[in-house]
């Protein structure tokens, strides 16, 4: 990824001419992503010895996920307003008519449940497939003991083949990343400056302290050292910087929950791609930056009550992302529609997407791992290698 960075910015914009090698790459991760999320998934659930373990951690991992999400806006909020970078912006960017309305709760409770899970598959509706994995594995969970052992061997024999399909995929990816990062940097370097200099920066100050709370949280809750952490895991964010996908990613971080952390699987079964779609503190603290951005770029100062709206919204409209490369743009028009903002900054932010892309993605899929390290630590007594 070095050795491409620095040939995109020696070569610029012609390094794009690069980029489908590394687009081949997500494919392929995309390709074995959906049915690796649903093998591991059956086989972590149906190692579970009842339905009740499931229930507890499940109510676990959301309060996780509604803290962590809570606190990534707030943060994205604080830096934004601290950096001021949207003053004085001059509004001259055209955008598109149609983007979409702020979903509201009853509308996302509804499209959490698949009518066609076949087209769900087709589609690759990474929340459809989680539904319908989990309503599987809880059935499983209540047939007689002989039958549900047969099961539990085939969902782990299929999750078993499928991580071994991505061992297969992973050898291209030293050839595959640099070509992400040569194409990166040569399309979007020249496009950094002014303002967006200082939006970048804000957004990116945002997000390390966002890992440094995870960090606080593995050390004093997980009593987990953060060097070991991040050593162990350091594979995943090679992926998460180039391929800025979140569900390409989850291939990776089910790889790394196994091999490096090895978690115990009925756990980051769970836990990991659940995350993929509704844990997105990078995507969180994006969206509140790009609010905070707009807002300062038209004068509009927020009271109390304005930022507690913004907190709401933002935890309602965070999950329509889909864990794509780009899916967070056009949520954060969104996001700035529901405002009434004027949507001419969410179109600049677009030029530069990708580079503000990359923290997002690192960030949603750290703080899965996070996450599934602390409930493995208090539901399965699992203890690291070293400390």
């Amino acid at each position: 990824m070095v050795i491409g960075g620095i040939i995109g910015g020696i070569v610029g914009e012609p390094a794009a001419s690069i980029k489908p090698l590394g687009d081949i790459f997500i494919n392929l991760l995309l390709m074995a992503a959906i049915p690796l999320v649903f093998f591991n998934l059956l086989a972590g659930l149906t190692s579970m010895s009842d339905v009740r373990s499931f229930g507890k951690t499940g109510i676990k991992v959301i309060f996780y996920y509604l803290i962590t999400t809570s606190i990534a806006i707030t943060v994205g909020i604080l830096i934004m307003s601290m950096v001021k970078a949207g003053n004085g912006f001059d509004l001259t960017s055209e955008v598109p008519e149609n983007i979409g309305v702020a979903p509201n709760l009853l509308d996302i409770i509804m499209s959490l449940f698949p009518s066609n899970i076949f087209k769900s598959f087709a589609q690759g509706n990474l929340i459809h497939i989680v539904i319908f994995g989990l309503m599987i594995g809880i059935t499983t969970l209540t047939l007689p003991k002989p039958k549900k052992e047969k099961l539990e061997e085939l969902f782990q024999l299929f999750a078993e083949l499928m991580r071994k399909l991505v061992d297969l995929i992973m050898y291209l990816a030293p050839l595959c990343l640099g070509a992400l990062a040569a194409a990166t940097i040569g399309e979007y370097g020249s496009k950094i400056m002014g303002p967006l200099l200082k939006f970048i920066g804000g957004v990116y100050t945002a997000q390390i302290l966002m890992i440094f709370f995870y960090m606080l949280l593995l050390y004093f809750i997980g009593k987990v050292s953060p060097l070991w952490f991040l050593k162990k895991t350091s594979t995943l964010y090679y992926t998460t910087i180039a391929t800025c996908s979140s569900l390409a990613s989850l291939a990776v971080s089910l790889k790394i929950a196994e091999t490096k952390l090895q978690l115990p699987k009925k756990i980051y079964g769970f836990t990991l791609p659940l995350g993929a779609q509704f844990n997105k503190d990078g995507t969180a603290i994006m969206l509140s930056a790009v609010l905070i951005f707009t807002a300062q770029a038209v004068g509009w100062q927020l009271t109390l009550f304005d930022i507690i709206q913004v907190i709401i919204v933002g935890l309602i409209v965070v999950e329509g992302s889909g864990g794509i490369p780009g899916g967070g743009l056009v949520v954060a028009m969104i996001f700035a529609k529901a405002f009434n903002l004027p949507l001419e900054v969410v179109a600049v932010v677009g030029g530069i997407y990708r580079l503000i892309d990359m923290g997002n993605t690192t960030v949603n899929c750290m703080g899965d791992l996070v996450g599934t390290v602390l409930i493995s630590k208090q539901e399965s007594k699992w203890l690291p290698e070293s400390k």
